[in-house]
């Protein structure tokens, strides 16, 4: 048999980088504010990128965030941040209110937020896609508008 064929075999240092890829998805959701908004970020980074998002995921303190605690109030129109991190079969879960976002969370946060957005895993249709006003459908017998104050009106008769 030819050895020049045969692709020699990896050493244990490289090993893990050509074989053992992770998977890592982190989503970050911000609820509340003024309005009551819902808002979700998600990073899905690529596998070369594996070891700084595992370090920024492993240095916060996901044991003193426990999503089932109560979040103690901090003020009205405050945000609550919910934080998802999955790295490969690891799973792990927080919920913060917005003072405690600091530290290695707000590391996370910030990366999850300026994070490329990941491909849609289906591309849209055309009737999920977003309409702008102009192509929206215009009601047959729209509402009667009202007057504009500042206009004067006609004199009646």
């Amino acid at each position: 048999m030819d050895e020049a064929a045969t692709p020699p075999e990896p050493d244990e240092a490289n090993r893990n980088e050509e074989y053992d890829v992770v998977a890592i998805a982190v989503t970050v959701t911000r609820t509340g504010g003024f309005a009551g908004l819902r808002r979700t970020w998600r990073a899905q980074p690529d596998p070369d990128a594996a070891p700084q998002w595992i370090a920024l995921i492993d240095e916060c303190p996901w044991d003193a965030a426990n999503p089932a605690r109560a979040i103690p109030p901090s003020g009205a129109d405050r945000f609550v941040w919910h934080v998802d991190a999955r790295c490969g079969d690891a799973e792990r879960e927080a919920a913060l209110a917005d003072p405690e976002v600091e530290g290695p969370w707000r590391e996370l946060i910030d990366a999850v937020r300026s994070a490329p957005r990941p491909p849609e895993s289906a591309p849209r249709s055309p009737e999920s896609a977003p309409r702008s006003p102009e192509s929206a459908p215009r009601s047959p017998n729209p509402a009667p508008r009202s007057p504009d104050p500042a206009t004067p009106r006609p004199p009646r008769d």
